[in-house]
C-alpha cells in the first residue's frame, strides 16, 4: 500500500513539473466567461449588478452603457475593476435603460465577455417638453447671458419661453458704458433693459466694478487719487439712478479676491484703497434702495483660501454695517469638477451669513483639463454633461427659499460660448446646440427641479 501511495504521489508531482512554463509557473485553464444575473436592489438611480463566480478569477471588469452595444460608457464603468461578484452602480436617472457586461480577469489573461443584462431604473420620466422657467414656477429665477444682437428671431424665442430673467454679458460693464468723466454711452444698456421690460423679464445687472473692464482712458488718468473716487463713485450712482426700479440686482464688485486668496492688486485698490469694494456698495445702495447688491465671483468651491478670504471680506463689510444682500458664485464648472460636497459647503457659508445665493455664471465644460480632448460631444461626456447639471440644479433647488435669486446660464448657444476661445479647444458647455435644439443639458436642468 505504501508503495502504491508513493507511486501516486510521484506522478503527481512529475504532472506538475511537465505543465509548468519556463518561469516555473503552473499552466492554469482558460479563464470562462462569467454570467451575469438580473440586476437587483433596482431604485430611481442605482442597481446592483452581479454575476457568478469564475474558477482562478483574481477580479472583473464591469462596463455600463445606455446602448446595448457598448459603443460608450456611463462615467466610471468602463471596465471598473471589481474584486468580488457584485458592484453598485449609482448616478442613474430614472425610469432609465442601462446595459451591464462583465469578464473574468487572471493576472494578464481576459476571458470572454459574459451575457448583457438590460435593466431599467425604477421612478418615472419627467415631462420634458415642460419650459425651465415653468418648472422652477416662482421658486427663482431662471436666467440667461445676452447681448444686443441676440434678441430676435431662435434667441427671443427661447429667452421668453425658456427663462424669465437676463443678464448682459458684457454690454453693462465699465469699458462699454463709461466714455470719460460725465459721458456715458447708454445705446445697449438702455436696449437691453427695454427688452426686458417688453418682455416681463428680470434683468440683473453686471458689473459695476470689474477690474478687467476698466476704460483705457481710465488707465491713464492722471488726476488725483480723490478725483478718481469721486470719478468712480458718479459712474456708480449715475447707472444704477438710471435703472432704479428696472434693475432689480446689482452685481456691485466682480472678482476682487485673487487666486489663492488676498486682495487682488487692482485700479481700484491702487487709487481708492483697501475698503474701495464698501464704498462701492455704499454708493449702490444710496442710489438705489431697493435694489439687492451682489458680490460676484469664480472658483470658490475649489479654492478654499480664496473662498475663505471672499467671507473674510464679506464678514468685514457686514461687521461694518455696509450694505450686501448677496453672493454670486460663478458655476464655470465642468462635469468632474468641482464635487457637490465643495459647492454646498460655500453655499452653507453664505447661508451662515443670511446672503441671498445667486448661481450666476452657469456652464459645465466637457473638455476639461486631465481628460482626453474629444471633437465632438460623445454620448459618455454628453450624459456626464446632463448628471452634472442636474446635480448643480438639484443642490441649488434645495437652498431654503428665502436664500435663493435665480440660477443664470452663460449663454444660449454652445458655439457662442466664451469657454471656447478661453480653453482654445472644442466644447459643448450650454443647454442648447448650434440649432438652437434643447441638449440632454437642458433634461438635467429639468431633473434637478423635481
Amino acid at each position: 500500500m505504501k508503495n502504491l501511495i508513493l507511486l501516486f504521489l510521484t506522478s503527481i508531482l512529475f504532472l506538475l513539473t511537465a505543465c509548468a512554463s519556463d518561469e516555473g509557473e503552473v499552466d492554469l485553464p482558460a479563464l470562462k466567461e462569467p454570467i451575469a444575473n438580473p440586476a437587483t436592489d433596482v431604485t430611481d438611480l442605482s442597481f446592483t449588478a452581479g454575476w457568478n463566480f469564475v474558477s482562478t478569477a483574481k477580479s472583473y471588469l464591469l462596463d455600463v452603457s445606455l446602448q446595448s452595444d457598448f459603443s460608450s460608457f456611463i462615467s466610471g464603468y468602463e471596465s471598473l475593476e471589481v474584486t468580488g461578484l457584485r458592484a453598485e452602480v449609482t448616478g442613474l436617472t430614472p425610469a432609465t435603460q442601462y446595459y451591464f457586461r462583465v469578464k473574468a480577469v487572471r493576472e494578464s489573461a481576459e476571458s470572454d465577455f459574459s451575457n448583457v443584462v438590460m435593466v431599467t431604473t425604477t421612478g418615472t420620466l419627467i415631462d420634458t417638453d415642460v419650459f425651465l422657467k415653468d418648472k422652477a414656477a416662482n421658486n427663482f429665477f431662471v436666467g440667461a447671458a445676452v447681448s444686443t444682437n441676440r434678441l430676435s428671431g431662435k434667441y427671443n424665442e427661447l429667452l421668453t419661453t425658456e427663462f424669465n430673467s437676463i443678464t448682459a454679458e458684457s454690454e453693462m460693464k465699465m469699458r462699454t458704458i463709461f466714455l470719460g468723466p460725465g459721458n456715458y454711452n447708454w445705446t445697449a444698456p438702455d436696449a437691453l433693459v427695454n427688452y426686458a421690460t417688453e418682455n416681463n423679464l428680470n434683468i440683473h445687472g453686471h458689473a459695476l466694478v470689474w477690474h478687467v473692464e476698466v476704460p483705457d482712458w481710465m488707465t491713464t488718468f492722471t488726476g488725483t487719487d480723490e478725483e478718481f473716487e469721486q470719478i468712480i463713485e458718479d459712474y456708480i450712482k449715475a447707472v444704477v439712478t438710471r435703472y432704479a426700479g428696472k434693475i432689480t440686482s446689482w452685481d456691485v464688485v466682480n472678482e476682487a479676491i485673487n487666486d489663492g486668496g488676498g486682495i487682488r492688486n487692482s485700479i481700484f485698490l491702487e487709487k481708492m484703497g483697501s475698503d474701495y469694494i464698501a464704498k462701492c456698495f455704499q454708493w449702490a445702495r444710496e442710489a438705489d434702495p431697493d435694489a439687492l447688491l451682489f458680490y460676484n465671483d469664480y472658483n470658490t468651491p475649489e479654492d478654499l483660501t480664496k473662498q475663505n478670504d471672499v467671507y473674510a471680506m464679506i464678514d468685514e463689510l457686514q461687521s461694518n454695517n455696509i450694505p450686501i444682500d448677496g453672493i454670486g458664485l460663478q458655476m464655470h464648472i465642468s462635469i468632474d469638477n468641482p464635487t457637490r460636497q465643495q459647492i454646498q459647503v460655500d453655499v452653507d457659508k453664505a447661508i451662515e451669513r443670511n446672503l441671498i445665493v445667486h448661481f450666476s455664471e452657469l456652464d459645465i465644460r466637457v473638455n476639461p483639463d486631465g481628460r482626453q480632448i474629444v471633437n465632438s460631444l460623445t454620448e459618455e461626456r454628453d450624459f456626464a454633461q446632463r448628471l452634472k447639471y442636474k446635480e448643480v440644479v438639484d443642490l441649488y433647488n434645495s437652498i431654503p427659499d428665502s436664500f435663493k435669486y435665480a440660477i443664470t446660464v452663460w449663454g444660449i448657444r454652445d458655439p457662442e460660448s466664451w469657454i471656447i476661445d478661453q480653453y482654445n479647444r472644442p466644447d459643448w458647455p450650454l443647454l442648447f446646440d448650434d440649432s438652437f435644439d434643447r441638449k440632454s443639458a437642458h433634461i438635467g436642468f429639468l431633473e434637478g427641479l423635481e
